[in-house]
């Protein structure tokens, strides 16, 4: 009996978009002879474990099996697991983050709702007798002590696992101490709500107190038994969580942390090293205002160190602020249109380089990955590097055309690379430049191959990638299109890459040009081009329209028939697209859409349209529905299917209700595909292969193509 070929769908599926098997997380010890990985057993097995590679020998070691530790038992998530997980799009499940001491000798995680420790050198794991269910355990930097939280409180236990006890605990049921609020982990990256002094004896710790802010109920339909989940969700224009900031010594001593919260409530960035003091960096509501804080921990006062204005918006990036170890200010800032590093008052870099994070600080150079800036000779489109940057100058350190990044630690660089030629990524442990081991990826080899041709359209030079039926010939004609964006901010997808592209290839073998195009307000050119969409989210449509019809003289489109597809923003964008210009779109998937904003989160929505009270007429430009229905309602009807999971706690299932019941009350035809129990992720496998089957027989339907 021969074994049927796997479906992309289900492989796609069962892989979690071949993600499994693949190393992540990486660290390397301060000696350079350790670098410890995250990974899964194989391309299909969801749980992750802890290894160790010795850089010496290329050897690799289990420092920690989840199904040793649980004694093959279920794991078990916590509400306050499974929320931290949805802000970090998390999917996979065993150990799923770690955190280490500055030796990288111990390391401590969070398992099942228990802490557990792994002794590095000696290969042994063991849980500590703690109060649980415990989310993000830390070692202390001398590996003496192991801070976490539970229940709202922080908790410090010894690595041995000896006098635990309660540093802080919550005031009432609103009130956590350690762990980060909503707006923080889902739009600031900021995941973390403590953090350890470099000599271990105190921590900084955020209070977070959300009685302020609105409640929503999260209901399951599919089980009317089920109470409904209630959440605080800060929509725009009303009340963020209160986030404090104190410095507690061991013994639970507390001082406050002082600074203007009124004008600046945005607990940005917060970063303790040996190098210099404490450093916050906190933002005004309306973010074109930051402040870069020095704390006294004796006192709890704060001194300016430097001040961050914009006109429009002021990002934020990964590894930065944070101290030099001459301790000069290290940060990434928009200057002179272009985004540089920057350390104390000088710039170095310059339009060449616009730089996406920072990796690693040194005593003679600064790691960043970067893109080619608007200054530089070759665009490279879709490509990310990683330089080496120091007053002298700038080196790049990757090679090949691709997407790289990299952690450094003694001496010891670790080079995750991917390219558009290889599926998945490829990851090189250098020593002064020279490859001396690679880590094993055992994610799955996919079915199909993706063929993007990267390419620039229109004359804003917009980045698009662009993929034809597998085998097409120039012969075969035109063919019906399918726009495939997420094509707003924080979404880059015109990547260098080859799995990314997997999706939109296999939509291409259903016989569909596909397109995706990164228009103004995509991240990776220039802070002009993120910055174009403020106030005006619709300029990403007509830099959909304007690549469609630019690359329509260069490939084989059939501009009869154009459809859209999206998630998220790109949901929102393909709603857009059929209700404004139905004149170019023909049919649209719509999933998981944002369609009025003043539904969604403050931090995000804010920061392109301000206050919902001040500007409604934003609002209503910007969004799909109003009050009174349709924002705008055209003339053409196009088949649209809304996908939607019920259980999403980010772009909550009301906005697809609402553009429901607006195009009900339009008259306007239309699909409604609800997920139940799902998320803003579609993590199930059977539910993930059957979303992907019904786009594909809904949109050759609806552009009256035959249904395979």
């Amino acid at each position: 009996m021969t074994s049927q070929k796997l479906s992309f769908p289900r492989q796609h599926a069962r892989t979690q978009r071949f993600t499994l098997g693949a190393p992540r997380a990486f660290t390397v010890s301060p000696d350079g002879t350790r670098v410890l990985f995250l990974r899964s057993a194989s391309g299909t097995d969801r749980t992750n474990r802890l290894l160790v590679l010795d850089t010496g020998t290329g050897e690799e070691r289990i420092a920690a099996d989840p199904d040793v530790l649980l004694g093959g038992s279920t794991e078990k998530l916590s509400p306050q697991e499974k929320a931290r997980r949805e802000r970090t799009r998390e999917g996979s499940a065993g150990i799923v983050g770690y955190a280490v001491d500055d030796a990288v000798e111990l390391a401590a995680f969070a398992l099942s709702g228990k802490a557990y420790v792994a002794e590095l050198r000696a290969g042994t794991a063991r849980a500590l007798p703690v109060p649980g269910p415990v989310i993000d355990p830390r070692p202390s930097p001398d590996g003496r002590h192991v801070a976490y939280t539970a229940r709202g409180a922080l908790r410090v236990v010894g690595a041995e696992g000896d006098g635990d006890r309660a540093i802080a605990e919550p005031e009432d049921a609103h009130v956590s101490y350690g762990v980060a609020e909503f707006v923080a982990a889902e739009e600031m990256s900021r995941y973390r709500g403590f953090w350890w002094s470099p000599d271990s004896d105190r921590l900084l710790v955020a209070r977070v107190d959300d009685s302020a802010v609105q409640r929503w109920w999260i209901a399951d339909p599919a089980h009317p038994g089920s109470k409904p989940a209630e959440v605080g969700y800060p929509a725009a224009g009303t009340a963020n969580a209160e986030v404090r900031l104190f410095v507690m010594g061991l013994d639970g001593r507390r001082t406050e942390i002082v600074w203007d919260r009124s004008r600046f409530p945005y607990l940005a960035r917060v970063h303790w090293s040996s190098h210099g003091a404490p450093l916050l960096l906190v933002q005004a509501r309306d973010q074109r205002i930051q402040l870069y804080l020095a704390v006294d921990t004796e006192s709890g006062a704060t001194r300016t160190v430097h001040v961050d204005e914009d006109a429009v918006w002021l990002d934020l990036f990964a590894g930065v602020p944070a101290w030099a170890p001459d301790g000069r200010l290290v940060r990434v800032a928009d200057e002179a249109g272009a985004r540089v590093l920057s350390v104390g008052d000088r710039p170095l870099t310059g339009g060449q380089l616009h730089v996406q994070a920072v990796l690693d600080i040194g005593e003679s150079d600064i790691l960043v990955q970067a893109t080619a800036g608007e200054g530089a000779a070759d665009p490279e489109t879709g490509q990310s590097h990683v330089y080496r940057v120091n007053e002298l100058g700038v080196e790049r350190v990757s090679e090949g055309a691709g997407v790289h990044s990299a952690v450094r630690g003694g001496g010891v660089t670790v080079l995750v690379s991917a390219s558009l030629e290889h599926p998945g990524t490829a990851v090189r442990v250098l020593r002064d430049g020279k490859g001396v081991a690679t880590v094993a990826n055992l994610a799955q080899e996919p079915v199909l191959a993706a063929r993007v041709r990267l390419t620039e359209g229109g004359a804003r030079r917009i980045p698009c990638a662009v993929l034809l039926p597998t085998g097409y010939k120039e012969s075969d004609g035109p063919l019906p299109v399918l726009m495939d964006p997420y094509g707003g901010p924080h979404g880059r997808r015109v990547v260098a890459a080859h799995n990314p592209h997997l999706t939109s290839q296999w939509f291409a073998d259903h016989g569909f040009a596909v397109i995706v195009a990164d228009g103004r307000g995509a991240p990776g050119r220039s802070p002009g081009w993120e910055k174009a969409v403020k106030d005006d989210l619709t300029l990403t449509l007509d830099d959909q329209v304007e690549a469609l019809h630019a690359l329509a003289g260069r490939f084989p489109l059939d501009l009869s028939k154009v459809a859209v597809r999206g998630w998220s923003f790109g949901g929102y964008l393909s709603a857009l697209a059929v209700l404004r210009r139905p004149d170019v779109f023909h049919a649209a998937v719509v999933g998981a859409p944002v369609t009025d904003w003043r539904l969604y989160d403050t931090h995000y929505t804010e920061r392109y349209l301000g206050d919902p009270a001040s500007r409604p007429e934003v609002y209503a430009r910007n969004s799909l529905v109003t009050d009174e229905g349709l924002s705008e309602p055209a003339d053409e009807v196009r088949p649209m299917m809304i996908v939607h999971g019920l259980a999403d706690d980010n772009v909550v299932v009301a906005h697809a209700l609402r553009l429901s019941s607006a195009l009900l009350s339009a008259g306007r035809p239309h699909e409604v595909l609800p997920l139940s129990g799902v998320t803003h992720m579609t993590p199930q496998e059977q539910v993930a292969e059957n979303l992907l089957l019904l786009q594909v027989d809904f949109l050759r339907r609806s552009l009256g193509l035959p249904v395979v």
